[in-house]
């Protein structure tokens, strides 16, 4: 993407394979703050630790940033609250936080690293010393396959209080990127590590080209004594003041930018007019104020067509003012009705020509919207929604409604797909604050609706997304879905990592490119994948034997038995370090 070109450059020079390594740290470099942090105020919030644990906790962590207590000590203290709960409703907690929460704490920036290293084939991993319960759900959302962190012991589906050894921290970091180097053939001295921490020196000196991101203080040191490359980014984390000040204004500036419109209104007697000066300044004024700057592509398919129903892809608040400075004028638009009832912003945008609908009530949505049919065939009006319906937590596509579709039937206007590539990066689901940032856009041509059918309305909803998939270089399988439980609950998964890691002497480009995205639920440990090939031997013999010998049935029956009950003893207990 142009809008991270200069941070990605150098990944896109570099050579292609899956012999090279990007390995990332979570905490700090992935995402801004802890995601342990996250975890431990909802906890508390809800009641799922008491004063003694929590002082329990707070000592422990104190302690190990003081350093007289190890990285061992502070994982012991902390699996021993977890002690009786149940792994599956952890997993859920994992997930609810992470969309309601660390989703928007991802950098767009590293977001864009990721993209670039699988980009050019590269076999890209989490290296972390967190929990699965807090790396997974981002690791499936950037599509990393591969994931090594810090466990907690699970016996019968409930944690034991206890931890998994080796932890991946330090030298254990070292250990599991050799282990993914020896599994898929990686060469460590042409890989790259990311990381902000010091902790993590071991392995940053491991690989031929680390990369300090967002440093903390000694790492900073280190890096420029090193000649290191080190990048900051201000796209997450705490916020200044001027950037809630901008935020506040840019919001606002809506009212102001409606009563701009009523000399005009009172000039030319033209309500029409009214609005469209309105929305040319409620546009560029807020586009002034967050900083928000549009790369736009065929811009000319926005004027060939209209009216029309615009329809773009939802990521974040921005959506309206990026549709608002690209339509400009002879528009209405269509929001929940939640909006209606926000003070004066609501009034404002329903005074404007917004039609406010339930998003829960499909029946009356469609009744709700039967003024834009009269307003796109009488007053030349075109309408801009999101087929999504609500914003995505991530830049994947979801997937769509079928209500704008039946209105641009009805009207007999054209539909024009607007994608927006990384609205998120200004304001993604969540967060009240604007961050400056550029936003790319393409305009597709206007697609004909004259011979389309309430009968065969699901083809072309399924056309219409299918454009925005391949703009956005998405799969059809890449949108957002529950996340998986962690990998090594999930034995079968484990041959297909293996089938792949065979699969790719003879085309090892390809094999990452196809598969890197999609797959992204096998996030392994080298230790536990030596096991499953281990695991995986036995079992070709037994069924290639069993044909033939029909003559036995009873001896064949017993050597399954006596193979599968060997294979219950070799089989691995835990996913290693």
């Amino acid at each position: 993407m142009k809008a991270h070109k200069d941070l990605i450059r150098d990944i896109e020079n570099s050579p292609e394979g899956p012999e090279i390594g990007a390995f990332f740290d979570f905490d700090g470099t992935l995402i801004a703050g802890f995601s342990a942090t996250v975890f431990l105020k909802e906890q508390i919030r809800r009641g799922d630790l008491g004063p003694y644990q929590v002082v329990e906790l707070i000592s422990a962590v104190t302690q190990f940033s003081l350093g007289t207590m190890g990285f061992s000590g502070l994982m012991t203290s902390a699996a021993q609250f977890m002690r009786g709960v149940s792994e599956k409703d952890y997993i859920a907690f994992g997930e609810q936080l992470y969309e309601q929460q660390i989703a928007r704490k991802i950098y767009p920036e590293s977001r864009a690293l990721v993209q670039a290293h699988m980009a050019r084939g590269h076999t890209v991993a989490v290296i972390s010393s967190a929990t699965p319960y807090q790396v997974e759900p981002m690791a499936r959302d950037l599509g990393i396959e591969h994931i090594i962190c810090s466990r907690y012991q699970v016996k019968d589906g409930v944690f034991t209080g206890s931890i998994e050894r080796p932890l991946c921290f330090g030298p254990g970091k070292v250990q599991a990127a050799e282990s993914l180097s020896q599994e898929f053939d990686i060469d460590l001295d042409e890989s790259y590590f990311y990381s902000d921490s010091d902790d993590d020196l071991e392995l940053l000196e491991r690989v031929g080209y680390p990369q300090a991101l967002n440093p903390n203080s000694k790492l900073a040191v280190i890096a420029e004594e090193r000649g290191w490359p080190v990048r900051r980014f201000k796209s997450r984390g705490q916020p200044q003041i001027t950037d809630f000040l901008r935020s506040v204004a840019a919001t606002v500036s809506l009212i102001p930018s409606a009563a701009a419109g009523i000399p005009i209104w009172a000039l030319t007697g033209s309500k029409s007019e009214a609005r469209n000066f309105a929305t040319s300044v409620f546009a560029d004024v807020s586009s002034a104020l967050i900083g928000l700057n549009l790369v736009v592509r065929d811009e000319y398919n926005l004027w060939e067509d209209r009216p029309a129903v615009f329809v773009f892809n939802h990521q974040s608040k921005v959506d309206v003012v990026i549709m608002a400075r690209l339509l400009r004028r002879d528009i209405a638009g269509v929001g929940k009705k939640e909006i209606r009832h926000m003070p004066f912003i609501g009034k404002t945008l329903e005074l404007a020509g917004t039609i406010f609908i339930d998003r829960e009530n499909s029946s009356s949505a469609i009744e709700a919207m039967k003024p834009l049919v009269d307003a796109m065939r009488n007053q030349g009006k075109s309408v801009a929604i999101a087929p999504e319906g609500t914003r995505s937590i991530t830049p994947k596509l979801g997937e769509f409604k079928k209500g704008p579709f039946h209105l641009a039937i009805q009207a007999g206007v054209p539909v024009v797909p607007v994608v927006i590539h990384n609205a998120g990066d200004v304001a993604p689901k969540g967060d009240f604050v604007f961050r400056p940032a550029t936003v790319e856009v393409d305009v597709l041509p206007p697609v004909d609706t004259s011979e389309w059918r309430s009968e065969t309305i699901e083809d072309h909803v399924a056309e219409i997304r299918g454009m925005f998939l391949e703009v956005l270089g998405q799969a059809e399988d890449d949108g957002p879905r529950a996340f998986p439980a962690p990998a090594r609950r999930a034995p079968a998964k484990k041959k297909a990592i293996r089938k792949k890691a065979v699969k790719k002497v003879p085309s090892r480009k390809k094999v990452v490119s196809k598969k890197a995205t999609p797959k992204k639920a096998a996030p392994k440990k080298a230790a536990s994948k030596k096991a499953a090939r281990k695991k995986a031997a036995p079992k070709k013999t037994p069924s290639k034997k069993a044909g033939p010998k029909k003559a036995a049935p009873k001896k064949t029956l017993k050597k399954k038995a006596l193979k599968k009950k060997a294979l219950k003893k070799k089989a691995p207990t835990g996913s290693g370090s």
